[in-house]
């Protein structure tokens, strides 16, 4: 089995669209826990530029970072979660249990 620490991106999970091709997308070889370290990073700043955005009128430039900041972010963790093993045995709960827990 291969250790968490070995890990590595697999590549080619698109970021970035212009004129339906992808512009930019995770590269392949990058050590899992950066990726996922930097993908907390931007989520980070693009939370903080939502937060700027829900304030400032004259311009929409915020929206638009934080619109990257989270695309970057989703390909990186959506590359990720091709890498990880995933544990078969556990079955998805049902809506009903989920429901009956919260209530």
């Amino acid at each position: 089995m291969t250790e968490q620490s070995e890990l590595k991106t697999i590549g080619l999970t698109p970021a970035i669209y212009c004129a339906d091709q992808a512009l930019f997308h995770v590269t392949r070889g990058v050590p899992l826990g950066d990726a996922l370290s930097m993908a907390s990073d931007f989520l980070f700043l693009a939370k903080a530029l939502t937060e700027d955005a829900a304030y400032a009128r004259d311009t929409d430039r915020h929206a638009w970072a934080a619109h990257y900041l989270t695309s970057m972010s989703k390909a990186l963790v959506d590359n990720a979660v091709k890498v990880l093993p995933r544990d078969r045995t556990c079955a998805p709960a049902s809506k009903g249990a989920g429901a009956k827990a919260e209530g």
